[in-house]
């Protein structure tokens, strides 16, 4: 079993497997199961993301009217206009805001890692599939990549808002994202390795700040900003652009700066945005102004 990032990396390349090769591995020994029964568990995944992408995209909305539609927006502007960030990054956007926006009309989502940062993995996932045109079975593996580093953050830092802030969950997934998407692309593992580490360098010290308590604002957004970090980080790790700092002590850095974030940056909608004046209207809007 792997614990750190580097023993992920070091695996993969003794062995001369893909880094989703040595998570696949530890799923079956962990749970003893089959290969067969631990990739179609995770495929189910995939069918669940996709599912969710196309409801997004068919417009949704959220009972308070917070969020939804925004998802629709993006992809009209890119059938007519020419999109100044480019095609692929507007998809990830659109997609990962898709999936965020059937989260708040409490819809099915697979939370990777967190159901508030549900839209990174899938948005980049099916961005990116029209240019790379994987296999089914690269795309599952696309999953259990980014699920390795993952699992990487959740066993030495945190994957939760209340926990660490949103550079623990759009942070992480972004992060996931990028990884992944380098392996799918032909990178090595380590360059994944970097471009998870490049993704949740650009996310340290992100609060989490839910307007009225609630995974909408600034959530969905949140999910189109690391959908679309993770493409350009995994472009520069293609590139040969690498991390100075160690992608495990980019994680441990972000665990401490979790550390130290007041509780009211912490999934509590009492600070940031939420504490804003248009955030403490939209709550009494909401809930009921406090007595």
């Amino acid at each position: 079993m792997f614990r750190t990032v580097a023993e992920l990396v070091k695996t993969a390349e003794q062995e001369g497997i893909p880094i989703s090769e040595v998570m696949i591995r530890q799923e079956m020994e962990v749970k003893d199961r089959s290969y067969d029964e631990i990739f179609s568990e995770m495929e189910n995944n995939l069918q669940v993301m996709e599912r969710a992408v196309e409801d997004g995209l068919e417009g949704v909305q959220s009972v308070t009217g917070l969020t939804g539609g925004d998802a629709v927006l993006v992809q009209q502007y890119m059938k007519d206009k020419k999109p100044l960030s480019g095609h692929v990054i507007m998809d990830a956007v659109s997609k990962a805001m898709a999936t965020n926006e059937v989260n708040a009309a409490m819809g099915v989502i697979c939370a990777t890692p967190t159901a508030g940062s549900a839209g990174c993995v899938p948005g980049a996932l099916f961005a990116v599939k029209d240019q790379l045109n994987p296999t089914r079975e690269e795309m599952v593996r696309f999953l259990f990549t980014a699920g390795a580093f993952g699992f990487v953050v959740a066993n030495n830092a945190f994957i939760s808002g209340a926990a660490g802030g949103c550079q623990a969950e759009v942070g992480s997934a972004g992060a996931m994202a990028a990884a992944a998407i380098v392996e799918m692309a032909g990178g090595t593992p380590q360059q994944s390795s970097d471009a998870f580490a490049i993704t949740l360098k650009n996310m340290l010290g992100l609060v989490c700040d839910p307007v009225a308590g609630l995974v909408e604002v600034p959530c969905v957004k949140r999910n189109a900003a690391g959908s679309s970090l993770a493409i350009v980080s995994a472009d520069l790790a293609l590139a040969g652009v690498t991390s100075r700092i160690p992608c495990d002590e980019v994680i441990g850095a972000m665990y401490r700066i979790g550390k130290t974030m007041p509780v009211q940056l912490r999934e509590t909608g009492t600070g940031g945005l939420a504490d804003t004046p248009t955030g403490r209207f939209l709550r009494d809007k909401i809930f009921g102004t406090p007595s």
